[in-house]
């Protein structure tokens, strides 16, 4: 069998291990620089992939053969964590390019092994409690009357400490939360505040799109989007139809904004009306941005004409 996948009449070629999707399923990278022997001895930092969309960038200081998919044990704070390798080599001096990351403030820990069986069975045990904690947490935190929900429990490979995802309006006093955590689960806490986005990031999901959720394959950092984004565009104002999985409107409204705005500067407005000599001052425009088409529409007779097409018959008939 060939594990190989050749481009462009065979001029480029990259292994499987290249493309192959951790097994986390958020957030894939595709390493195609894997097959490239000066790529190994670029950098000794490595990207590592933990729950979700939890990722960091450790040091490989004991020179440790690694590649994508390796599981491995890394320096926690305190203990060891456990995760898996997502990137190696150059480009991840290029994803910290990125995401802003200083080499001068980002504090770099250490991969200390390859993740072992026991390793992995002490880390299975942990993750299988977060669910229960998760449910037990709410609870604790609706005891106490604080605004805010809890959307995620992470714990650490070893066990010791666990990461509580919460979502809240505003600023939450939980301190006293903090106190009542530690007492009943006996683990080290650490409270993350996310937003409605990066909940259903975490979640992951099926979009009307048929694809899986922007938020939980590729996207890292979240945009304000506003309703102006859907007049732009002439999308029907519909709550129900504009709002994602995460109840605010959707991220991918922005991504075609930049050529409607474009397409405003150097064509006519859409819906504008205009009167003409030829025809009723009943008429509008419209564009097909795609196309590059204006269509015009006789509201008096319900007819609609590609201004376009009509200008070339009429250039044609002059001749």
């Amino acid at each position: 069998m060939n594990d190989k996948f050749t481009l462009n009449n065979e001029s480029c070629q990259f292994s499987n291990k290249a493309c192959r999707r951790n097994s986390a399923h958020m957030l894939p990278v595709v390493d195609w620089l894997s097959d490239l022997p000066e790529n190994i001895s670029a950098t000794d930092l490595v990207e590592v992939q933990f729950k979700n969309t939890r990722k960091g960038y450790y040091r490989n200081e004991n020179k440790l053969p690694l590649e994508k998919g390796t599981l491995v044990a890394v320096e926690g704070n305190p203990g060891h964590d456990i995760g898996e390798v997502t990137l190696t080599g150059k480009l991840v001096l290029n994803q910290m390019k990125k995401y802003h990351i200083d080499l001068d403030r980002y504090e770099i820990r250490t991969i200390y092994r390859l993740a072992t069986e026991q390793d992995l069975k002490r880390a299975a045990e942990a993750h299988a409690k977060e669910h229960a904690t998760m449910i037990d947490a709410r609870r604790l935190a609706k005891s106490l009357g604080l605004e805010m929900k809890i959307g995620d429990v992470e714990y650490q490979g070893d066990g010791n400490k666990a990461i509580f995802y919460y979502i809240a309006d505003g600023r939450v006093d939980f301190r006293q939360l903090i106190k009542v955590y530690a007492e009943t689960f006996r683990i080290r806490i650490e409270m993350k505040q996310i937003g409605a986005r990066q909940e259903a990031g975490r979640i992951g999901g099926t979009g009307p799109c048929g694809r899986e959720l922007c938020c939980s394959t590729w996207m890292t950092q979240f945009n304000s989007v506003g309703t102006g984004a859907a007049r732009l565009q002439h999308i029907s104002p519909n709550p129900q139809k504009l709002a994602g999985q995460c109840a605010k409107l959707k991220c991918c409204l922005n991504y075609e904004v930049p050529v409607y705005e474009d397409a405003k500067q150097h064509g006519i407005v859409l819906g504008s009306p205009v009167i003409e000599e030829e025809n009723e001052p009943e008429l509008g425009f419209q564009n097909d941005v795609a196309e590059g088409d204006v269509t015009r529409f006789d509201r008096k007779n319900k007819n609609k004409n590609n201004r376009r097409h009509d200008a070339q018959k009429h250039s044609h008939s002059n001749q």
